[in-house]
C-alpha cells in the first residue's frame, strides 16, 4: 500500500488567500506580453490609446494600490489532486473556501457572490467558490485560481449544433457571437471555445480554455490552426479595444475538445476580458 502525503488544511487556506490577492492585483506576464504585442499591432489610434491605458492600469495595480478591476469576480478553481495526497484537517473544498474568505477580506476585494440567484442577498465573503477537481497520479496538489468578472462571463453561450454543421458551422457560431458581444466583455479579449462532450462538458472546456497560458497553442496542429483562423477572423470584425473600433479585438483563441455523441456537436464560448487574472500554486 502506498504511503499518502498530507497537506495541512491551513496551508491550503493560506495559499489560496495569497493567490486571491495576487491574482486580483497583478496581471500575469503572458497577458502583459500579449497586450504589449497588441499595442504594436493595433492600427486604430483610439485603440492604441485604449491598450496603453490598460497597460498603465496594470502598472498602477501591480504597486498594490488598487485591484486591476473593481469587479474581482467569482473565484473559479481548477484543481489537480494526486491520488497519493490528502488534506489533513478537513475537506479540500472547505479549505479553498476559507482561503477565498480570508484573501478577499485581507485584500479588500469586492465581494460579488449572492446566496441565491433570485433573492440576491450577498454572502459578504465572495464564497462559495466554483471548484473543479481533477484526479491525477502522484502526490502533488496543484491549485489554479481564475477570478472571473461578470461583464465577460455574461457574454458566454452554449449551443448544441448538428454534426452536419462541421467545422464551418463551429467557426460561424463563434465569430457571429463575438461580433454580437461587441464591446461588452471589455476587449481585447481571450476567447475560450469548448467543442464536444455534452451540454455541461463543453461549457467546462470553454472555461478551462480561457485560462490556458496565452502563448500555448492547442497541441493538436489541426486545432492550433483552427485557433489561428478564428483569431484572424475575429480581429477582422473591427470591434477593437473596448469596442471602440480597431484591429485587436482578441488576444488569443483557445480551443479544448472532448469526444461526443454521434448525434450532436456541442459548442460553448467563454470570453475573458483583457484583465485575464490567474494564479497557481503546487503544495
Amino acid at each position: 500500500m502506498r504511503a499518502m502525503r498530507t497537506v495541512a488544511y491551513n496551508d491550503v487556506v493560506e495559499a489560496v488567500a495569497k493567490m486571491a490577492i495576487e491574482a486580483c492585483y497583478q496581471l500575469p506576464e503572458d497577458v502583459t506580453q500579449a497586450l504589449q504585442k497588441a499595442a504594436g499591432a493595433e492600427e486604430s489610434p483610439v485603440g492604441k490609446r485604449v491598450i496603453a491605458e490598460i497597460l498603465d492600469n496594470r502598472d498602477i495595480a501591480a504597486k498594490g494600490e488598487l485591484p486591476l478591476c473593481q469587479d474581482t469576480g467569482v473565484a473559479v478553481f481548477f484543481v489537480k489532486m494526486g491520488d497519493e495526497v490528502r488534506v489533513d484537517g478537513g475537506l479540500l473544498t472547505d479549505a479553498i473556501n476559507d482561503g477565498v474568505r480570508k484573501g478577499y477580506a485581507d485584500g479588500l476585494l469586492r465581494k460579488s457572490m449572492v446566496k441565491d440567484p433570485l433573492r440576491r442577498e450577498n454572502t459578504k465573503d465572495n464564497t462559495p467558490a466554483i471548484i473543479h477537481i481533477e484526479q491525477t497520479p502522484g502526490d502533488e496538489l496543484h491549485i489554479g485560481l481564475a477570478p472571473k468578472g461578470g461583464g465577460s462571463e455574461n457574454m458566454s453561450i452554449c449551443r448544441i449544433l448538428p454534426p452536419s454543421a462541421g467545422v464551418e458551422g463551429v467557426k460561424k457560431f463563434v465569430i457571429d457571437w463575438i461580433d454580437q458581444a461587441g464591446g461588452n466583455p471589455c476587449p481585447p479579449i481571450i476567447v475560450g471555445v469548448g467543442i464536444g462532450g455534452n451540454f455541461e462538458k463543453c461549457a467546462y472546456l470553454a472555461k478551462k480554455a480561457v485560462f490556458r497560458p496565452i502563448n500555448e497553442a492547442n497541441p493538436d496542429p489541426y486545432y492550433a490552426n483552427l485557433e489561428a483562423e478564428l483569431l484572424e477572423e475575429i480581429n477582422a470584425l473591427g470591434v477593437g479595444p473596448m469596442g471602440l473600433g480597431g484591429t485587436q479585438t482578441a488576444l488569443m483563441v483557445h480551443i479544448e475538445t472532448h469526444p461526443c455523441h454521434i448525434a450532436s456537436l456541442p459548442v460553448a464560448v467563454n470570453i475573458q476580458c483583457h484583465s485575464a487574472r490567474h494564479a497557481e500554486v503546487s503544495l
